[in-house]
């Protein structure tokens, strides 16, 4: 397999193709974007982000860096790994994108399982992100990856240039989606099931809500069909004190959870936790409906 950079990146203000320069991309109306020394692109204009710094905290970042890294959700990478390989088959040339990639744990992964098996053609990975800090990290991560700051509301991509959308635990924007991937092409999500981290849960909360997961057949009027699903829940065996509190700040739940429930995990020395996700495809089979 050959890895090629991403060449299908575009203006996020005009939606225009970019000539890629040495330390910059300039569109066709002359909109300037700086290649960060760290190698990333930030495609994020001013006009589309709600807040200054949008996204995850450096310090969000960088404890699910640490954790990540740890390997105990190895086996949820793995699969996402190998289902996406079963649909990429022997495509001569094909992008896959990781939809609200974070610190770039989950594509790198993909990244090295695709290198592993060694098949022909050429394939460009690109990881995209609304937090600046997230990209920065993932620059890091893997410097063959093209990495952007970017919003999936509004990806900077070619329409109908992307073969697979990732988007694992992220914000999804199927509309944004449809407009990138090309048609018969795939997005597969990794969502968390009703008993995902049940025993923080119910540490962090006075009361459990055990949220079902959502009807894909919603986004049937877009032009996608949905696909197969695959449940994985694993026990992660005894984590400790700091990897309690690094997944307590890398998920919503620490803000969620009430003073007195995070202290409860604070005081934790050890704990044994539930892994329920639920690996789901849709494809797009034809352009939506106005």
């Amino acid at each position: 397999m050959t890895i090629i950079k991403a060449h299908n990146l575009a203006c996020p203000i005009d939606g225009l193709g970019f000539d890629y320069l040495e330390k910059q991309l300039v569109c066709e109306n002359g909109h300037v974007y700086d290649i960060a020394r760290q190698g990333y692109v930030n495609l994020l204009p001013a006009q589309h982000k709600r807040t200054r710094h949008p996204g995850d905290s450096k310090e969000m970042v960088l404890a699910r860096s640490r954790f990540l890294n740890s390997g105990i959700y190895e086996p949820v990478a793995r699969r996402l790994a190998q289902i996406i390989y079963s649909y990429h088959g022997d495509n001569k040339t094909s992008c896959l994108m990781d939809a609200g990639c974070g610190e770039g744990y989950y594509l790198d992964y993909v990244f090295n399982y695709f290198q592993n098996k060694n098949n022909s053609g050429e394939m460009s990975f690109i990881g995209m992100d609304i937090s600046k800090a997230a990209i920065h990290e993932a620059a890091k991560r893997n410097k063959q990856i093209s990495w952007l700051v970017g919003t999936n509301r509004r990806p900077a991509i070619e329409a109908d240039s992307v073969d697979i959308i990732l988007c694992v635990f992220g914000f999804q924007s199927f509309e944004g989606f449809n407009k990138i991937l090309k048609s018969g092409s795939r997005i597969i999500l990794v969502e968390p099931g009703p008993d995902h981290l049940i025993e923080l849960r119910e540490i962090i909360y006075s009361k459990v809500k055990r949220t079902p997961l959502q009807d894909l057949s919603r986004y049937e009027k877009l032009g996608f069909s949905v696909g197969d699903s695959q449940p994985l829940q694993f026990k992660t065996g005894l984590i400790n004190n700091k990897q309690i509190h690094d997944l307590l700040i890398m998920t919503p739940h620490f803000y969620r959870a009430t003073k007195e429930g995070r202290e409860a995990a604070a005081r934790l020395d050890t704990l044994d936790l539930t892994v329920d996700v639920m690996l789901r495809t849709l494809k797009k089979v034809k352009e939506g409906n106005e």
